[in-house]
């Protein structure tokens, strides 16, 4: 599927539809001293084996890609909702 770069849609901090620049969304550095991830360490010690069993087959074919949109005025940022598809390209729009 192919996303232009470059999107007008409402700004809610502006309270008017400007242009607003679009990226995938990617996940941060995961932080070693979280409690979440300390519990999942805490977890994991023993014999070399993982505490839940690894899944055989998947049942999903796709992931599902998230889109950023950052307003070129205010510099506000919108999470769009992921949007399942096998493949997330962004492109040039010609006008």
């Amino acid at each position: 599927m192919k996303v232009p770069k470059i999107i007008s849609t409402y700004c809610p901090k502006c309270k008017t539809h400007t242009d607003h620049s679009v990226s995938l969304y990617k996940s941060g550095k995961r932080r070693n001293l979280a409690e979440g991830q300390r519990r999942y360490e805490r977890k994991n010690i023993g014999y070399g084996s993982k505490r839940k069993p690894e899944q055989k087959r998947f049942a999903k074919v796709t992931k599902k890609q998230t889109l950023v949109l950052k307003c070129s005025k205010c510099g506000y940022t919108i999470v769009k909702e992921g949007i399942r598809v096998k493949k997330l390209e962004l492109v040039e729009v010609a006008k």
